[in-house]
């Protein structure tokens, strides 16, 4: 596992809005750059060979108009695809569907830029509650893995062993960190700055199991 405190601040989180047919939603973004080819972080991103070795073992097609599932979260279609340069999918969990963008290109020196945009209807006593951190952190978390993934040998981590670091010290650290970044986008945002972090101190006990200041 590399150094999570680092990786907090390699990661770029923001928030915004974008209209589309059933009315405003809200946008969040995460983005960070890698020491890896645009080929080899697409491919770690749709083969579903690599995709559980970083992020959670994936089931169905791939491929345009495919449909995927997530093991124990969240599925969707494959909407728009654009190989090495990124995908757009439905993002279904429950009775709830959201949509994901992820972006990727060339910068210097051999690395690639990751952009992830996750567009919700959110209602407004939940996020009033919770704020972006209660999906931000599971963003997070995700870019950990594949940032732990592409500095190794490509081997990954098993399920239990992503499940036995997120119960630890370090765990706990990383995911209140993240928590805390994603309540400074939230005031950066706009909202009433003890709002936010009352929402965070909740989404921080959700993830940690720590009681609420």
């Amino acid at each position: 596992m590399i150094d999570a405190t680092s990786q907090i601040s390699k990661v770029r989180r923001q928030l915004g809005r974008r209209v589309l047919e059933a009315g405003e939603a809200r946008v969040m973004t995460v983005s960070q750059t890698y020491d890896a080819s645009v080929e080899d972080v697409w491919d770690a991103c749709t083969n579903p060979e690599r995709i559980p070795r970083w992020f959670m073992p994936v089931s169905g097609d791939l491929r345009l108009g495919g449909r995927y599932q997530l093991e124990g979260n969240a599925g969707g279609t494959v909407e728009r695809c654009d190989p090495p340069k990124g995908f757009a999918a439905t993002w279904e969990f429950g009775d709830e569907v959201s949509w994901i963008e992820l972006r990727l290109a060339p910068v210097e020196d051999g690395r690639t830029r990751f952009e992830l945009d996750h567009v919700a209807h959110v209602d407004d006593d939940r996020w009033a509650q919770f704020g972006p951190g209660a999906v931000g952190v599971g963003w997070d978390l995700a870019l950990l893995g594949l940032a732990t993934y592409l500095a190794a040998d490509g081997s990954g981590v098993t399920p239990e062993q992503a499940a036995e670091w997120s119960a630890s010290d370090e765990g706990r650290r990383f995911m209140t960190a993240s928590s805390e970044q994603w309540c400074a986008a939230s005031i950066a945002d706009g909202t009433d700055p003890d709002a936010a972090r009352a929402a965070a101190e909740r989404t921080t006990a959700f993830y940690t199991g720590a009681p609420e200041a």
